[in-house]
């Protein structure tokens, strides 16, 4: 007789869930705004802006930045591990399959950076602001599909979540790359050395975690020195991470690991950040100024027109030139459901919002496009939802009229 699951397997099965993770970020956003527009505030404030850590390391960060370099780490690393997987074992890794989600994500990247780049253009801040935009949170935007897409052929998460995968890999490279301030070289050599000794002893089939967390921790530690965004080392580690399984092995490192981490990832490390980031003190000027500021408006747009214009329009386009084909069972009103959903640019685009407009003067340049992403990220996801909510009705009244259509039946 099996045995029962025990308490940790049921509660990391139950974090596993799109569902459960998509609703927890969503829970921990709103606790945030509760928290920093009532009495509250005070406690909030001061719980995100207590320091702690080695100050010797230049490690003394508050609990917010801990919370955005650190626990955020964590996220990269299974966005990594998911992007690995599919180029090596998923989508992505069929070259006619992988087309289509590839071209849908660069249009989605571009479209909406080009939207707050047109509105905002002259706005302090935006020369780096149009970046904002420019992601998909996966575990929301599945989150949401998974509560809402009954009916829908199962092809329609593979492209999402590839979509996602890409895009994300867009917005790590914009962070790499765009909000890397200061590089000190000694500190990059050192991250990349330890990146080194990691992709060996996956080579070398070593599994003890008595060296890969020491050497996760080091990895991380190196890239905050060297003034590129920590949270690089995550997405870094998880593409060195083997995800094919030897003979002998029941499972890959890659899913190993994905199955362990993704629960602390959903349950923990993604909530956190959302709650230390979508904490914004909204008064009545600040709501006054939303639809005046062009950034926040370029946001806005950016997220809910331009991500559903870009992806789809890209996608249109590849099928329609015979570049990609449509994905089995979907038709051209699904990938525009899908595109709306991939207007939902929750995590990293809160992220990138606090990274490109920080160093501003206007102290309310920050609060403003945190509103204005929990704004379009609400709307795709409302209109996503109600899309795919139609076109589950719609195949779910085709198969029962195939049903009723066949003799056998």
């Amino acid at each position: 007789m099996t045995p029962a699951p025990g308490l940790a397997s049921r509660t990391g099965d139950f974090f596993r869930k799109e569902t459960v993770g998509g609703l927890v970020l969503l829970g921990a956003a709103v606790l945030a705004l509760i928290a920093a527009n009532t009495p509250l505030f005070d406690a909030y404030a001061s719980l995100r802006d207590f320091a702690v850590g080695p100050s010797a390391l230049h490690l003394d960060l508050t609990l917010g930045d801990w919370a955005k370099d650190g626990l955020l780490a964590v996220f990269f690393f299974i966005a990594g591990v998911e992007l690995k997987r599919e180029m090596v074992l998923g989508e992505l890794s069929d070259r006619r399959k992988a087309v289509l989600p590839i071209i849908a994500a660069v249009g989605g990247v571009v479209v909406p950076a080009l939207i707050l780049l047109g509105i905002g253009w002259g706005s302090p801040g935006v020369d780096q602001a149009w970046a904002i935009p420019i992601a998909t949170d996966i575990a929301f935007a599945l989150g949401v599909l998974s509560l809402t897409a009954k009916n829908v052929p199962a092809t329609a998460r593979v492209f999402l979540l590839s979509l996602a995968v890409v895009d994300d890999l867009i917005g790590i490279a914009v962070i790499a790359f765009v909000f890397a301030s200061g590089i000190a070289i000694g500190w990059l050599l050192a991250a990349v050395a330890s990146l080194a000794v990691y992709w060996f002893a996956q080579y070398r089939r070593i599994t003890t975690p008595f060296l890969y967390v020491p050497l996760a921790v080091l990895t991380w530690v190196f890239m905050h020195s060297s003034g590129i965004h920590a949270t690089i080392a995550g997405v870094a580690l998880g593409l060195l991470t083997r995800v094919r399984s030897d003979p002998d092995e029941g499972e890959a490192p890659a899913t190993r690991l994905a199955e362990r981490i993704t629960p602390w990832s959903a349950g923990l490390c993604v909530p956190v950040f959302a709650f230390f980031a979508a904490g914004v003190h909204v008064d009545s000027e600040l709501l006054g100024e939303l639809g005046s500021d062009r950034i926040a408006l370029g946001i806005v747009v950016g997220l809910v027109v331009g991500k559903t214009i870009g992806i789809f329009g890209a996608s249109w386009l590849a099928i329609k030139f015979g570049v990609a084909q449509i994905p089995r069972g979907l038709q051209y009103l699904d990938m525009l459901a899908l595109a709306v959903l991939g207007g939902i640019g929750f995590t990293v685009s809160l992220l990138i919002a606090e990274l490109s407009l920080a160093g501003l003067q206007h102290g309310d340049a920050v609060e403003m496009a945190k509103i204005a992403v929990l704004a379009g990220s609400v709307i795709a996801a409302i209109l996503g939802s109600i899309a795919m909510v139609l076109r589950g009705r719609h195949h779910r009244r085709v198969a029962e009229d195939s049903g009723r259509r066949d003799p056998v039946a």
